[in-house]
């Protein structure tokens, strides 16, 4: 059996930006669901969406039947939770709220095995070589890997130049929400001053030669993002789109039924 190639991260290499869907209802049916819409990715969040170990891998398996491409998102950077994930098959990991060279460096290592890291070595166990079927996986592994930082603090964009000088750092992803409220505009992602600090951070990464990206609803917005060098730019949210489809539905033949279902990214 083949080792699995990562085309996530064969394609951040192409000219093109790579359009996907951010998955937060923690549920298999409304992931192969979205996974048959055409996204070249989708996000499987576990930092807040209610996911756990199994619920990803069930997740996985809905979705590796089609072209799009899975990435996880753990709670946090821990390197024993990361390993575990590994094991499920994930080959890219988005890790949240990174703010230094130092911890980027730890994160690269754990997704490595040694002696370029420190990830534990037992995939015979597990679905990542298909339970020992992919006989060379050890060897090939670290090749597939693909680390996504999140830089959404003050801290974190202002060590912007040194995360993206550290190996194996393969692309920068700003969170919008979480760096509007560092700088002191909590729940205005939209702000000027913010979507310009993204637009200028998107321009260091791509100038460095790593892929940027971002999580936007606005289209204008992500045309500006885009513009200024986005490689991989998610533009929904599947729970915010249900949310919206059914308030809709409802308002149409319930005029009295009022609110306003509002972008949070």
């Amino acid at each position: 059996m083949e080792m699995p190639i990562n085309r996530f991260k064969a394609d951040l290499c192409s000219d093109r930006t790579l359009i996907g869907l951010w998955l937060g209802l923690g549920e298999t049916f409304s992931a192969e669901i979205c996974a048959g819409a055409g996204f070249d990715w989708l996000l499987i969040d576990a930092e807040h969406g209610p996911n756990d170990l199994r619920s990803i891998l069930a997740q996985l398996q809905a979705v590796a039947p089609y072209p799009s491409q899975a990435i996880v998102r753990p709670p946090q950077g821990d390197h024993v939770l990361i390993k575990q994930l590994l094991e499920t098959g994930v080959q890219t990991l988005l890790i949240p709220m990174v703010e230094s060279a130092d911890q980027a460096a730890g994160l690269v290592s754990a997704m490595r095995y040694p002696p370029a890291g420190i990830r534990g070595v037992g995939s015979s166990l597990a679905r990542a070589s298909r339970w020992g079927r992919i006989a060379n996986y050890s060897a090939l592994a670290n090749d597939q890997m693909c680390l996504l930082v999140q830089v959404e603090t003050r801290l974190g964009y202002e060590n912007l130049e040194e995360i993206l000088a550290v190996d194996g750092v393969d692309g920068i992803f700003f969170g919008s929400a979480d760096l509007a409220a560092s700088y002191g505009y909590l729940g205005q992602s939209t702000h000027p001053e913010i979507v310009g600090a993204i637009e200028v951070g998107l321009r260091k990464v791509a100038a460095a030669g790593k892929a940027g990206g971002v999580l936007a609803g606005d289209k204008g917005v992500i045309q500006r993002y885009i513009a200024a060098g986005a490689r991989f730019v998610a533009v929904g949210v599947d729970a915010l789109l249900l949310a919206a489809a059914t308030q809709r539905l409802c308002m149409e033949y319930k005029p009295e039924v009022e609110g306003d279902i509002l972008s949070s990214y």
